[in-house]
């Protein structure tokens, strides 16, 4: 049995789970036993919505053992503070894998890395995206803006003069508040419902989002994208993003955002592929 634990929530979003969704979809399919874990019930109803037939909810990271076996395996992705659970983890379970946290981590008790650019044989790659992103779609001629799943912090009304500059759609979080999507109708031509996400990321023909996943997805449909680096999102490198094809904006900078929307695709140094397997599965 194999557990994915994608630590989620209405401050962090749903970029794991998104990834994960898209790994277990293709595991089940070759007739792997796994489970998602998430760290609460709208996180869990998306991954439904994603195609993973089952969840469960749990607290933490320090959480995992509550559900998973000894002799089970394990990944893990998170950047939570395991507090000495992780030697524990490797003790009890069969395998486990450990997203990087940034280009500099190193396996601490055996652990495989899985890292956003491999460069040896005992790592795994991390860019993971759903198949359906790969289907060839007609697109529609709009810019669509997608922060995230979450604004905490409310950084769309924060940044509204740079929202007000350009005429684009807005893709709803699933943590947005429905009193925030009031305020946030006089930023944007139109609001898409979260249900309509993965329509709206394969048809539309250019997107600008803050969110590293997102952007991926929408670059395998074929989107032009622009992608703008805020401090506090590190979920991919900006130059693994960069190396895809896909436009990097240093925060809210309307001129420059408008310049990439005016022009075409920038031609990518590699392609994204579809995501290879066979490294976990065979260790199952």
């Amino acid at each position: 049995m194999l557990f994915y634990y994608a630590n989620s929530g209405h401050k962090i979003g749903l970029e794991r789970v998104r990834r994960g969704a898209a790994l277990l979809k293709r595991l089940t399919s070759n007739g792997i036993e796994a489970q998602l874990l998430v760290n609460d019930f709208r996180a869990g109803l998306v991954a439904k919505d994603l195609g993973v037939k089952e969840y469960v909810t749990i607290e933490t990271i320090q959480d995992i053992d509550a559900i998973a076996e000894v002799g089970n395996s394990i990944i893990i992705d998170s950047s939570e503070d395991d507090h000495g659970r992780l030697v524990k983890y490797c003790s009890d379970f069969k395998n486990v894998w450990r997203f990087e946290h940034d280009s500099s981590d190193s396996s601490v008790y055996g652990e495989i890395l899985l890292r956003s650019e491999c460069k040896s044989e005992d790592c795994v790659n991390t860019v993971i995206v759903d198949d359906d992103y790969f289907e060839e779609t007609s697109k529609e001629k709009r810019i669509l803006f997608f922060l995230g799943d979450a604004d905490y912090d409310k950084t769309i009304l924060s940044n509204a003069v740079f929202f007000k500059t350009l005429n684009m759609e807005l893709l709803l979080g699933n943590y947005f508040f429905v009193k925030y999507e009031d305020d946030l109708a006089k930023l944007f031509s139109t609001l898409h419902e979260p249900e309509e996400y993965e329509d709206l990321v394969k048809s539309s023909s250019r997107i600008v989002t803050t969110s590293a996943q997102t952007a991926l997805e929408a670059k395998a449909s074929g989107a032009n994208v622009i992608y703008i680096q805020l401090s506090n999102n590190d979920f991919y490198p900006v130059e693994l993003l960069e190396s895809y094809g896909i436009n990097i904006v240093n925060g809210f900078d309307a001129k420059l955002v408008e310049k990439y929307l005016e022009e075409e695709s920038v031609v990518a140094q590699k392609k994204i592929e579809r995501f290879d397997e066979n490294k976990i599965q065979s260790k199952l």
